[in-house]
Formats: C-alpha cells, sequence, structure tokens
C-alpha cells in the first residue's frame, strides 16, 4: 500500500555480509576434516562474557541457532527424504566468519564493527569453532540462597512516599550497564537508576483485568536480566528505596510476568532452560518445572529455551512460550501443588508475542517458520498460523481498528523491511480474521511496533538494517491509510540507533530511545519525546545509559496498545 522512500545504494560491505549469510544457510558441505584452533584461557574466557552478552540470545548456550544459525563447529542434518546435509564454523573459517560479524546482514543479524574491537572480532571468530563449554544446572536451593531483602514487607509504604503521578511514571531498561531508569512522564525528571541483572529484556507488572487482581495494579515491577537475576521494584518508595529485593533464578533467562492475582511471579530461563515460580511478596523460589522436552516434529530437545510469558487476562494461567519445541505451555497456577500444563503445538521457533484487544487470543511470533502463530487461551488450543515475511518479531505487538479489516494486529520483521497487519477478531469479523489485510514497507528490518488507541498513527523501528542512517530512523504510519506520514532521523551520532516506542499515560506522547551500541556503558543514551498527534520532537531525555525498551506504568497495567 505504500510508496517506498528513496534508498541509498547498498554498500559493498551490505552485499557482502548478505552473501555470507546465504552461504551459511544453504551450502552443503563434505565431510569436516579440520581441526579446532585453540586460543589462551584468558581470551577464551573473554570470548566466552561477548558471545553470552551479544550471541546467546539468537543462537542458543548451546550454539544450536534459534533465531540465528546454527553455530557449532561441525553439524549435520537428515532432512525428510534421507539427504544428508553438513556444515558448520569450521568449514566457512576465521576471515569468514570475522566478516559476517563485524558487517552483519540485512537478514536480521547486527552489524558488530565499532561495536566490538576488532580484537574481539577476532577472538569470536575462533571462539565458534572451538566446542561450546556447557554450563551447570542450578538447583532451588542455590536459587533460594541467592535472594536479597533491601526493605522488609512489613515496612512497605500504605501509600505514595513522593507525591508524584506513579501510574505516568516510565520504568526504562538502561540496557548494557544492568540498571533500570526510573522517568518522570510528567516532568521528565529521571528519578533514579535502579541495579537490576544484566540486560534486562522486559519488565512486567500486575495488571487490571477481569480476575481477583491485586490492590494497585501496576504499583510492583519485576525485572528478568539475561544473567537470571529477578529484581522487584517497588514505585511508592523514595526512589532511593525502589529495589525492594531480588533472587536469582537461572544463569542465562530472558522474560518474567505476574499472576493474575498478584500471588506469584514467574521467571523463564535460557540456561537451565526451565521456568521458575516465586512468591511475589518474598521473592522466594517455590516451584521449578524443566522445559526440556520433545519438539513439534518429534526431537528431543536440551537446550529447550523459555522465550517468553504471558499473564492470560481471563485465565488463572501463564502462556510460556518454548522457544526450540515449538509449543505453547498454559500453565495453570490455580494449584501450585497440582501443576496443571496443557502444551499447545504451534511452530518454530516462538519469540515474543501479545494478545488481541479481548485478551482472548494470543499473537506470538514464530521466527524460523516466518510466522505469527494463534492461540486461543479459553479453549488452550491452536486458533491459527498466519504466513509472514521472514522472522516476524512484534515485540510488545499493535492492535488497532482498520476501516477495510476491522480490528487488525501488525507486527515488524528481523528478516524484512515491512509491517505485516492482519485481521484479528474471529467473533464479529470472521472473514477477516487471521487473514492478512495489508503490508507497510519499510527501509529495514526492525524490531518494534507500537501504537495507542487515542493516535491515528503506528510506529515501526528499522533497528537491525546494518547502515546507520536507517537504523536511526523510524516511520510513521497511519492507520486509516497505512501509509507512510513521516520518516524520523532520531540521531547521527556513530553507533546508535532508533528503537523501541511508548505512549504516555494520556496518549499524547510518544517516546522513542537512541541506543549507543558502541560506548554504552557511558550516559550518552536518550529518549526523543514526540507530539503524537503532530509527530513533531518535544523534548529529550539525557543522562541514561544504552536505553532500549520502555514501560508506562498506567498502558501496560491497563493493557493500552
Amino acid at each position: 500500500m505504500t510508496t517506498p522512500a528513496a534508498r541509498k545504494p547498498k554498500s559493498p560491505r551490505l552485499a557482502l555480509g548478505a552473501g555470507l549469510s546465504l552461504f551459511l544457510s544453504t551450502v552443503a558441505f563434505p565431510a569436516l576434516a579440520q581441526e579446532q584452533p585453540t586460543m589462551p584461557s584468558e581470551a577464551f574466557d573473554a570470548s566466552k562474557q561477548v558471545y553470552f552478552e551479544q550471541c546467546a540470545g539468537c543462537h542458543g548456550v548451546l550454539r544450536k541457532g534459534a533465531t540465528g544459525k546454527n553455530l557449532e563447529p561441525h553439524w549435520k542434518k537428515t532432512a525428510a527424504d534421507g539427504t544428508v546435509t553438513e556444515g558448520g564454523t569450521l568449514k566457512l573459517g576465521q576471515d569468514r566468519l570475522e566478516k559476517i560479524i563485524a558487517y552483519g546482514t540485512e537478514g536480521g543479524m547486527n552489524n558488530f564493527d565499532g561495536i566490538l574491537t576488532p580484537e574481539e572480532i577476532t577472538d569470536l571468530a575462533t571462539y565458534i569453532q572451538i566446542d561450546p563449554p556447557k554450563p551447570p544446572e542450578m538447583s532451588i536451593a542455590q536459587m533460594r540462597e541467592t535472594r536479597k531483602v533491601y526493605v522488609e514487607e512489613a515496612d512497605y509504604p500504605t501509600k505514595p512516599l513522593h507525591g508524584r503521578n506513579w501510574e505516568n511514571f516510565f520504568v526504562v531498561i538502561e540496557r548494557d550497564v544492568g540498571k533500570v531508569a526510573v522517568i518522570d512522564g510528567d516532568t521528565k525528571e529521571v528519578l533514579v537508576h535502579i541495579p537490576t541483572g544484566y540486560a534486562v529484556h522486559v519488565l512486567k507488572a500486575s495488571e487490571h483485568h477481569s480476575l481477583n487482581e491485586p490492590d494497585n495494579p501496576g504499583r510492583f515491577w519485576y525485572t528478568m536480566g539475561r544473567d537470571g537475576k529477578m529484581t522487584k521494584i517497588d514505585l511508592w518508595q523514595t526512589p532511593d528505596k525502589m529495589l525492594v529485593s531480588e533472587v536469582k533464578i537461572a544463569y542465562d533467562a530472558r522474560d518474567v510476568a505476574v499472576s493474575g492475582d498478584g500471588k506469584y511471579v514467574v521467571g523463564g530461563g535460557y540456561w537451565p532452560p526451565h521456568f521458575v515460580i516465586v512468591d511475589a511478596k518474598t521473592m522466594e523460589p517455590v516451584k521449578v518445572v524443566s522445559a526440556r522436552g520433545v519438539d513439534v516434529n518429534g526431537n528431543y530437545v536440551e537446550e529447550a529455551r523459555v522465550a517468553a510469558i504471558y499473564t492470560t487476562p481471563h485465565e488463572p494461567t501463564w502462556l510460556v512460550s518454548i522457544k526450540e519445541l515449538g509449543q505453547i505451555w498454559q500453565v495453570d497456577y490455580s494449584d501450585i501443588d497440582n501443576l496443571r500444563i496443557d502444551k499447545i503445538d504451534t511452530s518454530l521457533f516462538l519469540h515474543d508475542g501479545f494478545f488481541d484487544p479481548t485478551g482472548r487470543y494470543f499473537q506470538i511470533a514464530a521466527n524460523a517458520s516466518d510466522q505469527m502463530v494463534v492461540v486461543d487461551s479459553k479453549t488452550r488450543k491452536l486458533e491459527a498460523r498466519i504466513d509472514t515475511k521472514s522472522k516476524p518479531h512484534p515485540g510488545p505487538g499493535a492492535n488497532w481498528i482498520d476501516p477495510k479489516c476491522g480490528p487488525v494486529g501488525g507486527t515488524t520483521h528481523l528478516g524484512a523491511g515491512v509491517v505485516t497487519v492482519w485481521g484479528n477478531d474471529p467473533i464479529n469479523r470472521p472473514d477477516d480474521a487471521w487473514k492478512i489485510c495489508y503490508e507497510v514497507e519499510t527501509d529495514g528490518p526492525g524490531l518494534f511496533i507500537r501504537t495507542h488507541p487515542d493516535s491515528k498513527y503506528v510506529w515501526a523501528d528499522q533497528t537491525l538494517h546494518p547502515e546507520p542512517e536507517i537504523q536511526q530512523s523510524i516511520k510513521v504510519f497511519a492507520k486509516g491509510t497505512g501509509e507512510v506520514v513521516k520518516t524520523i532521523q532520531l540521531t547521527e551520532a556513530e553507533g546508535s540507533v532508533a528503537v523501541h516506542f511508548e505512549f504516555s499515560q494520556d496518549g499524547k506522547e510518544v517516546w522513542a530511545s537512541v541506543w549507543n551500541r558502541s560506548s554504552s556503558k557511558t550516559d550518552n543514551g536518550e529518549i526523543v519525546v514526540f507530539d503524537a498527534e503532530t509527530l513533531e520532537e518535544k523534548h529529550r531525555i539525557k543522562g541514561l545509559f544504552a536505553p532500549t525498551g520502555k514501560f508506562n506504568v498506567f498502558n501496560r497495567s491497563n493493557h493500552k496498545t
């Protein structure tokens, strides 16, 4: 429906990166005879940390691949017709691997030149040609030993102690320094930088819905760091005491969710591959459930990671997406001692998702299958599969009303510069439900899409395109027509990208992050605040460390998308 903006010619490094990505994914190699390289122990340990921070999320701790390619030194696959394909990082070799890491690809892999040093890139290329070290397991006893309480529950205040409009606070991930900033949305003041786990992916709070919800939804927020640390934040405290407790539930983790009654928090582990149910008041782990199992193709998977967890608005359940199994587990928390789990077969590999406006249907990306998958949380069954462009990635997603298709949902893509829009009202618009309504072309792959019920526009980023000018710019398109109405470049700073959006409590502002990936441990990131109606810039909030995701208290606890 749109006319794409004029594009710059692709750079030689971009074309090379895209070609190498194709080479990595499709070429069949003869049996490998290369010996694995060796590294000094200091360089090996440093590269192991770089891999954890930058690569493991997409490629896996054991490097078997998921959203990203398999990065084992040698792999072998047998197709249904018996054809055997072999490959691996050893066959690609040092030079090719260094180029892929440095320049990225159009298929959604970041370029790391300017982010990692040339020495780090060289060492990382060597490291992934060596068999991956296997991390240890973690018992519930070990988890309980990590619990720390900074404010006793008896000392929690009965009303806010700061006199501010806490429902318009923004809780902002400061990714690479392992912190979360709390910003007053009315005054634009940065109130505090709270130490959390490394590279927090998302934050969740108790929500308003039809279940027996807790008092003051949105007051308590729970974070999950990539290092497995779960923290509890109380927005009624004075800023210096907002961090009230923490516990570590894994070595590598990603997501968290709160039960509808506010009694439990659940954290999902990448390694060990499990989810852990925690008492929401005390932060004491109470139950561990392994995610290892047999995938939708009948293969046993050891590294079956919990990619994302969501609280169902109308059922006493969580939806736990098991990435490598291609399954959504609907976990009923009404009886923790006798846990009921419905395992719903969907598609590979599951990642992020969001509910439709009714809160019944859950829409989640299956990256490797190029699909959005829909689960009915009422029947606890697969509802639909929607074929999309390469590697859909909706983040928190977006719902709005389209004049032709009625209620719709939308997603950006890791592997294509396009926003896909589909109908999502099977009750009132069955002919349009789960069918693509239209597509909006952007200039490059993106991570996040966002809108608000009172807004005329939808916002999408282009963070994963290797060219700086494109990854620093965002697209705004009209709900009624799907036409791009504005392209906005947020920054020209070297190493910085534009990422993620969030609306203010009243829907009149849109906040977007400038994430400096090359020097993210200094306070050179910022948030750009726009007028949601005129699309004009209003303000820049500085003094932030690598800001990425932002979560408005009112909108997130009231499902405003």
